[in-house]
């Protein structure tokens, strides 16, 4: 196939290492600012992989003609975060063909709604194959331009959802391909609720806070800043977030057993689990508070799980919390900036049944 690929960030770059290593013809693509990582693969014409990923895998096309990376796709991924979705869906206008999917890459929080919405598209429009996944597959890092380490790769529950859904298994057989650990979910709310990254970062970072400005992030995040109390925080949100998919007639998998499931953990447990991590042992805490584990995961999605569930009367005192205290060491209203809220997802006046419907 011939795979664009827009985000040259870690996500990105491993995505198009994975599939050029593959056989696949892979274009990466960013906006001018974001120039290194791009200028180093367009010199080399390769992408250098280390620890899961060896060796290097070549790229057709890396640059900043868009028209020119994604000519002829069979498949886009957008790999960018929760931010930068919009920008990224503008660009994209003029430039959708009905032969290729379109896929965000993770949702990080309704990313396949926001995408339509960018492009002018009604959300049950289905001309195109547009969709998330749940997650990124790979714990990643660039270590410079044109080198991307990989430490952990998605073995299973890497969840995929088309918008509408009937459109879903034209999107899961292109990703197969290559990630055959992805799987069908019911929709996009499945995908975006069972990202679990504002279920453990917000909590970590908020009960570690003085620990990270002490010492500018001196400590693993997950083995050092997991204890019994952060534990606890991070299973009362997981439980408000699987109550809210009840309500709304999804089944959202608690996040330690995905965990186990992905290849992150080692047991399902909240404690061990997450501080004993194989996944997580080697992640390093933030240097400051401000930082996309508060200033991206609270807005973008705490923000929409308190206000979707309040929608359905779900009550969620722990999500709430949590924004409140984000909000106050970091001197912003959250809540006031909240981007993504079902009002203007076009969520509001859905009922139950249609939402699973979507």
């Amino acid at each position: 196939m011939r795979v664009a690929i827009l985000g040259s960030g870690n996500g990105g770059t491993a995505a198009a290492f994975e599939w050029a290593q593959a056989g696949h013809e892979v274009s990466l693509w960013d906006f001018e600012e974001f120039g290194e990582n791009i200028a180093a693969i367009a010199a080399s014409g390769h992408i250098e992989g280390r620890v899961k990923f060896e060796g290097t895998a070549p790229v057709r096309y890396a640059g900043h003609d868009l028209a020119r990376a994604v000519d002829g796709a069979d498949l886009v991924l957008v790999v960018g975060p929760a931010y930068a979705h919009e920008a990224l869906g503008e660009s994209l206008r003029g430039h959708l063909s009905t032969d290729a999917a379109y896929c965000m890459l993770p949702s990080g929080c309704n990313g396949a709604v926001v995408l339509k919405k960018a492009l002018g598209l009604d959300l049950l429009d289905d001309t195109y194959v547009i969709g998330e996944t749940g997650t990124l597959p790979y714990g990643c890092r660039l270590v410079e331009p044109g080198v991307v380490r990989v430490t952990t790769r998605v073995l299973d529950g890497l969840f995929v959802a088309a918008l509408p859904s009937t459109r879903t298994d034209e999107l899961l057989g292109k990703l197969q391909v290559v990630w055959p650990q992805a799987e069908a979910a019911a929709n996009v709310l499945q995908t975006t609720l069972q990202n679990g990254n504002p279920v453990l970062h917000p909590a970590i970072m908020l009960l570690n806070a003085a620990r990270i400005e002490n010492t500018g992030g001196d400590f693993l995040f997950y083995t050092e800043g997991v204890t019994p109390a952060t534990a606890r925080l991070m299973q009362a949100i997981d439980d408000e977030r699987i109550a809210l998919g009840e309500a709304i007639g999804v089944r959202i998998v608690p996040d330690p057993e995905l965990g186990v499931r992905q290849g992150y953990l080692s047991e399902a447990t909240w404690l061990k689990g997450y501080n004993q991590g194989i996944g997580f042992a080697k992640s390093q805490a933030p240097r400051t508070l401000d930082f996309r584990y508060l200033t991206e995961d609270v807005p973008y999605g705490l923000v929409f799980i308190s206000e979707l569930a309040r929608q359905f009367g779900v009550p969620t005192p722990a999500v709430d919390t949590v924004i409140q205290l984000a909000s106050i060491v970091l001197d912003t209203d959250f809540r006031a900036q909240g981007r993504r809220l079902p009002a203007d997802l076009g969520f509001a006046d859905l009922t139950p049944e249609q939402v699973r419907a979507l």
